[in-house]
């Protein structure tokens, strides 16, 4: 079986400086032709979408822009709309219960292409951070960066 030589890894940056993420889920996504070769091209991002249950308790990303497939032509897939996450249904079970809970959300935080040539989604569910929180993240992410250069000059 061929394998992918090129590592398709599409990060949701934000994520984890908005969030605190509570647990982590690897699921599948529903795509058609033209997305999945755009997505094989590292042509989509993350950034600015979330995940949502619909009313058959089905869970979707939504906001997820995967940009039109080049060689397309009138067979190409709207940039922005819902995918479907392929998850167990105990896990479906145990984020349905979990969204109820007020300040938490599911938050895409990787899109991967797998060894198998399979769309994969790693998403968190988060828990939103107060500006405190973010405040304190930055002060941190500060502290590491000047510890790590007074080490490098120590050397």
């Amino acid at each position: 079986m061929p394998t992918m030589q090129n590592k398709v890894n599409i990060l949701n940056k934000k994520a984890k400086f908005q969030y605190e993420i509570l647990d982590k889920y690897t699921a599948g996504i529903v795509l058609t032709g033209t997305e999945i070769k755009s997505i094989r091209a590292s042509k989509a991002s993350i950034a600015e979408s979330f995940c949502e249950f619909n009313e058959r308790g089905e869970l979707f990303v939504i906001n997820m822009t995967v940009e039109e497939y080049a060689y397309g032509n009138y067979y190409n897939h709207r940039p922005k709309a819902e995918r479907k996450l392929l998850l167990n249904k105990k896990e479906l079970k145990k984020l349905k219960k979990e969204i109820d809970v007020k300040g938490n959300a599911i938050i895409p935080l990787k899109l991967f292409v797998d060894d198998r040539g399979y769309a994969k989604m790693i998403i968190g569910l988060g828990k939103g951070k107060k500006l405190y929180d973010k405040r304190e993240t930055i002060k941190d992410r500060d502290n590491k960066r000047n510890l790590d250069r007074i080490k490098k000059d120590f050397r």
